[in-house]
């Protein structure tokens, strides 16, 4: 199998990036994609020249590290997965194509296809976390939760962060990921303690980080490797203006 690329590379943030061109050869089409970015770096570092610089850590569609945009679309043309569960039999053979970071102002490039996520850190630690004493583990039944309830908490808590939601968005909105990482934790009886600070602290700290606007276009869902819900979106403007009415 033959594959034209076109890859973006930039050395750092002030940087000006471009486009460059690289064929590879005798691919194996199921190969992952992963696996062929790790052929061609092994390639140009024979060469003397420079690998191509790209997130990744678990290769198994859990950490959200391997972000990218592959001819325009988030982690490829699947849906709902990952770039590294992303195989090269999804791509015809001698097809060009385009590799670039994900684009947004919340998400400065470090170098290539290496974008800085750390805004969606900074959101969690503005609020995404339950201050409750820890110890023993409860028994489950101490603290009875609907099956609904769990489900829809686990649904939320399946974000993993990757940011192919504020790539795809027109607008770079974060509130996909913002609001699920709200909402798991709001919907469990554990997390209803610091309700009503938790989801103005994360909102304003989203906000501060040069995200957009929400403007249901629904984008984020279709690229999410987990199918997060847009409804997530709307529980959590219910929640920021609840807290806002409860606390005057």
């Amino acid at each position: 199998m033959k594959l034209h690329l076109k890859i973006w590379r930039q050395e750092n943030k002030n940087a000006d990036g471009k486009l460059v061109d690289y064929t590879l050869e005798n691919l194996n089409p199921h190969m992952s994609f992963l696996e062929m970015l790790d052929t061609l770096n092994e390639k140009l570092i024979l060469a003397n020249d420079t690998p191509v610089e790209f997130d990744h850590d678990c290769r198994e569609g859990i950490c959200g590290q391997c972000g990218m945009m592959i001819n325009g679309i988030a982690h490829g043309p699947l849906k709902n997965t990952t770039t590294c569960q992303l195989h090269l039999r999804s791509f015809k053979d001698g097809e060009v194509v385009f590799i670039e970071p994900f684009r947004s102002e919340a998400f400065p490039v470090k170098k290539d296809l290496k974008v800085d996520r750390s805004a969606f850190d900074r959101i969690i630690s503005s609020g995404g976390f339950v201050s409750i004493n820890t110890g023993q583990a409860p028994d489950a039944l101490t603290i009875p939760v609907t099956h609904q309830v769990t489900e829809a908490a686990f649904d939320a808590a399946a974000c993993i962060g990757c940011g192919a939601c504020v790539a795809t968005c027109k607008n770079g909105s974060a509130a996909l990921f913002t609001s699920a990482k709200i909402n798991h934790m709001v919907l469990l009886p554990q997390g209803k303690e610091e309700r009503l600070t938790r989801v103005i602290a994360m909102v304003n700290q989203m906000d501060e980080e040069l995200f957009g606007h929400c403007s249901n276009t629904e984008a984020c869902e279709v690229e999410c490797p987990q199918g997060i819900s847009v409804l997530n979106i709307a529980r959590m403007n219910y929640e920021y203006n609840r807290a806002h009415l409860l606390k005057k």
